[in-house]
């Protein structure tokens, strides 16, 4: 089942994507609810409804009306919480090798991630960027998941189970602003808190049970064989596989969950697949080639992230009508 949110007018709704149709869950059962937030804390009984409405739709035996105007939503408007990873070790190991510096022995040791701003969540559309952010401004291809039940203290082995479904993440990053913060070892914070994109819809682990492979040796929790890719402006620019995670999101949830809740509407990113942004594509350019030309995005590039089984999502960059700069405010 695919979920999605979407807007009539100014209100929010909840429905169903199936065949390129949106169906309203609430207008074809009313103990639906019609958002997003409140569908996740009713949890597997409401997830369940869902997946029969959906079941009757694609069988034909419910008629549902379909929308037709419409604005798609990140498919979690309004998240509890978000968290980005660290799972890919290819991604991590290139970054470090661009730098020249040995590979961290401790990223084999335990899974990590920081809190975003779950306020600066988008889907589809247009991603406003002020002119400071175009400062080496990035994507970085990730997959992401969304919690669907409470809990706290989980064990790997059974963390899949609180998992309610999963999207594309584009995890935007100004790099000149990270790199500065975090010269401080506080952060990242600015150079991300301004958009995290998802989407295109919230996929239910049930449609991925046909990419299931088996984890990386030594690790515990689902693993699926994924494509994932970038292009920008319709040329590739990234590709990689959700199955060379080293770290499970069973694993990351383990950690996450460590003496606190985790709450419906939890979104947990996966940390960058290896290829998967301009700072790690021009780290390798430029060592194997000192003239490499590098890359960052700029107003008017169209980015579009495609996941096996999860769909594109698609966003083009825009520059705010300002000349404000934080980086123009530094003391020297």
């Amino acid at each position: 089942m695919k979920l999605v949110s979407y807007k009539t007018e100014d209100r929010e709704h909840l429905g169903i994507f199936i065949n390129g149709h949106i169906y309203n869950l609430n207008s074809c059962d009313k103990l639906l609810p019609d958002n997003m937030s409140a569908f996740l804390q009713g949890g597997e009984v409401l997830m369940e409804r869902a997946k029969r409405i959906d079941d009757q739709i694609k069988d034909g035996s419910l008629v549902a009306k379909e929308e037709i105007f419409y604005e798609i939503l990140a498919p979690v408007p309004h998240p509890t919480s978000c968290r980005d990873g660290y799972a890919f070790r290819q991604h991590v190991a290139a970054a470090r090798r661009n730098r020249k510096v040995d590979m961290i022995p401790q990223f084999d040791e335990y899974p990590i991630f920081y809190f975003t701003n779950h306020n600066a969540i988008q889907g589809t559309g247009e991603i406003e960027c002020m002119p400071d952010h175009f400062d080496k401004l990035d994507f970085e291809l990730e997959i992401a998941i969304v919690i669907g039940k409470k809990g706290r203290n989980i064990k790997a082995a059974e963390a899949d189970e609180y998992i309610a479904g999963y999207m594309v993440m584009n995890d935007m990053s100004a790099r000149t602003l990270q790199m500065e913060e975090m010269l401080l070892n506080l952060g990242p914070a600015k150079g991300k808190d301004f958009s995290t994109v998802i989407g295109p819809w919230l996929v239910t682990p049930d449609e991925l049970l046909q990419y299931k492979v088996t984890p990386k040796e030594g690790h515990v929790g689902n693993a699926y064989d994924l494509k994932m890719t970038c292009r920008v402006n319709g040329i590739e620019v990234s590709k990689g596989n959700a199955a060379d995670m080293d770290w499970t999101f069973a694993e990351i949830i383990e950690r996450c969950a460590y003496g606190v809740d985790i709450l419906p509407g939890d979104v947990i990113g996966s940390g960058t697949v290896g290829t998967g942004c301009f700072l790690e594509l021009n780290g390798t350019g430029l060592l194997n080639d000192p003239n490499y030309k590098v890359q960052w995005l700029q107003p008017g590039d169209v980015v579009e992230m495609e996941i096996t089984g999860l769909g594109a999502l698609t966003n083009t960059i825009t520059k705010a009508n300002t000349d404000f700069s934080i980086l123009g405010l530094k003391k020297h």
